[in-house]
């Protein structure tokens, strides 16, 4: 994606700072110079990304947007590390924002394509059964089911968790999916399992 990206950007923006006669020349000039040098620096911030985000989902035992904002924020720290201690906590907040903004921007995307899919069932009315036949749809050897029973959701649970209770770890085991698209997961354990013995019993 950053070598792309960069290719198409540099090769724009030395087209557009070339002579007249050498345009397109200058353009694939900068493509050369520059597209590497930023499909590295891509690499290297996503593979750190990927780093953090494993690591949260390892340390929390939770799959959720918390993850991808605290790996954001300290992905962009640990690359600003070596300009000190203040260029670091900016670029962490930075980072941390941007992916905020990016995670916040995914749920809204999700809630509004799931939006006409929470609309209430439609219940059909069943014309009176005549003459002891079953009713349209059914046999005559199966069971009729109540539909209006199988409609109806779930009570929602009270929750009594703080917002920065369940961080680490400290709130409650089990949360349940909310509505607006973001799903939290309490993951299992990722330990392997003890290797096999073959010694002879």
């Amino acid at each position: 994606m950053g070598a792309v990206g960069g290719a198409a950007f540099h090769f724009l923006k030395g087209t557009y700072n070339s002579p007249r006669g050498d345009r397109l020349l200058g353009g694939v000039q900068a493509v050369q110079m520059n597209a590497p040098r930023v499909g590295g620096s891509f690499a290297v911030w996503g593979g750190l990304f990927s780093t953090f985000d494993c690591t949260m989902v390892y340390v929390r035992q939770k799959e959720d947007p918390w993850n991808s904002i605290i790996a954001g924020a300290a992905t962009g720290g640990f690359l600003q590390m070596r300009q000190g201690l203040g260029a670091a906590s900016r670029s962490a907040v930075f980072g941390g924002v941007l992916l905020a903004m990016i995670e916040g921007a995914g749920i809204m995307l999700n809630k509004l394509m799931s939006a006409p899919q929470n609309l209430p069932p439609l219940e059909e009315t069943v014309p009176p059964n005549m003459g002891g036949a079953p009713p349209m749809g059914h046999l005559s050897n199966q069971p009729q089911v109540n539909m209006s029973s199988m409609s109806q959701p779930p009570p929602p649970q009270p929750s009594s968790s703080s917002w920065f209770g369940g961080l680490f770890g400290g709130g409650k085991e089990q949360e349940p999916a909310t509505s607006s698209g973001s799903k939290t997961q309490v993951l299992e354990s990722f330990d392997a399992p003890n290797p096999p013995s073959f010694e002879y019993k």
